[in-house]
């Protein structure tokens, strides 16, 4: 399996396609379309009659399209699932694979604001049409909302510190570029912890302009009804929080701790937890330091 692109290298490429049990005639979904290095690799298993629905609501992904009168490229988030799958008819679908996160063109795109080490305006939206900026939340949050939005999406051990200083530096003016907000925290963090802390700050602001644990839990919720029996559902995560809901839905049906029994005492979940959790190999961690904090979960429809 080969794919070469500049825009994005796909972490557990090869381990993530293998999961999926490909049907050739079958119908597939790639939630998160962007370079395209999942979904050629899944249409190369399928034949002409096979179907491939891909997400992704980036502008930018739209460029990577691929031409192929097997796919389907829906420019919207995949929270939307259901509604894009039925319009499609192409629900339910044999597989779901979901590669979450944000992607090695995004970080590297300057102008966007996802990265403390380029200065740019704070935007961190993964679409245009998200209103909320990283921007707004830096400078119209209260202490305590930014306090909740370092510790619960980043898990910042400073976030009080990180919060208040932030507070304290919009006085003097707007907190606009990524420098200014660098700035801002230098006094709130250790110097040999700075780079750790900033990217924890800078996670939470992206998970918090994106909605992202909502919308988690919207495409979660959504596989269900839209994966057949004995389909397979394939979830690759990069940090705790992510992973946490995944784990708890695939285990439990559900986002709680606690699973929920049926009249017989059978747990009552739509899917199989498959094999244990995949981490990337060693080898593929030192081509793709990126692959270093994923993590893959695999489960059958029930």
């Amino acid at each position: 399996m080969e794919y070469v692109s500049n825009y994005h290298t796909p972490v557990l490429l090869k381990e993530s396609i293998e999961a999926l049990q490909i049907k050739p005639n079958g119908t597939y979904v790639d939630c998160t379309f962007g370079g395209g290095g999942h979904s050629q690799l899944i249409l190369k298993h399928l034949s002409k009659d096979g179907r491939l629905i891909a997400f992704d609501q980036d502008e930018h992904a739209l460029e990577n399209t691929l031409n192929d009168d097997r796919l389907t490229l829906v420019h919207h988030n995949f929270k939307y699932l259901s509604q894009f799958l039925n319009y499609h008819k192409a629900s339910p679908a044999d597989g779901i694979l979901a590669d979450l996160g944000i992607s090695s063109a995004q970080i590297n795109e300057a102008d966007r604001g996802f990265a403390h080490k380029y200065n740019a305006q704070l935007d961190m939206r993964m679409s245009k049409g998200i209103k909320l900026s990283a921007k707004d939340i830096i400078n119209t949050y209260d202490t305590q909302s930014l306090i909740n939005v370092f510790r619960n999406y980043g898990e910042v051990k400073s976030a009080f510190k990180a919060a208040n200083a932030i507070v304290a530096a919009r006085k003097a003016g707007t907190i606009a570029t990524t420098n200014d907000l660098n700035s801002a925290l230098l006094n709130a963090t250790n110097e040999f912890s700075l780079a750790k802390n900033l990217s924890r700050v800078y996670q939470s602001l992206r998970i918090e302009v994106n909605g992202e644990m909502d919308v988690l839990k919207d495409l979660l919720s959504s596989t269900a009804q839209n994966i057949t029996k004995g389909g397979v559902l394939v979830v690759i995560s990069y940090h705790s929080l992510e992973d946490r809901l995944v784990k708890q839905f695939i285990q439990n049906g559900s986002f709680s701790k606690n699973q929920t029994k049926d009249f017989y005492g059978n747990i009552d979940r739509p899917f199989e937890p498959l094999g244990k959790m995949i981490i990337p190999s060693k080898e593929e961690i030192e081509v793709n330091s990126r692959a270093r904090s994923a993590k893959m979960r695999i489960a059958i429809r029930n």
